[in-house]
């Protein structure tokens, strides 16, 4: 599994901004961002290189920050790839909530990253048709 970082900011210009540079500040290094937004609010999710001290750094500032386990897979850049994990998953009916990539792993294959609601299930799944799963420490 791999912890990703949760955090509600207001939607409003500079908001991501200042998430970034907070944790510019403490030595954190971004792997993987994504938002998913409403009017007033936006949840930005990070997987990051050391996500207790971001988690830490954030909270002393005043962000909410949750830390949560997503699954990370990885899988080689060719066509069709993404299809058949979904496939593999959709067939186990597992339900995927989000989902999101990073591709930025120097001469590695992109990751995506998801959550679902039945994390030991969709592994052994995976892991079951030889779909590389990630660990926080392969990153």
């Amino acid at each position: 599994m791999i912890r990703q970082l949760s955090i509600f900011v207001e939607n409003e210009p500079g908001s991501l901004r200042n998430v970034t540079e907070r944790l510019t500040e403490a030595h954190v290094n971004i792997r993987a961002i994504a938002t998913f937004d409403t009017p007033e609010f936006g949840i930005l999710r990070l997987v990051v290189d050391d996500p207790d001290r971001a988690k830490s750094y954030l909270t002393e500032r005043g962000f909410v920050v949750r830390i949560h386990e997503v699954i990370g897979v990885e899988l080689e850049d060719e066509k069709g790839n993404l299809n058949r994990m979904l496939d593999i998953l959709a067939g186990s009916e597992i339900n995927i909530n989000y989902i999101y990539s990073f591709v930025i792993r120097q001469g590695k294959s992109p990751i995506m990253v998801f959550s679902t609601d039945d994390f030991e299930k969709a592994d052994g799944i995976l892991r079951q048709a030889n779909v590389k799963t990630v660990e926080e420490t392969d990153l």
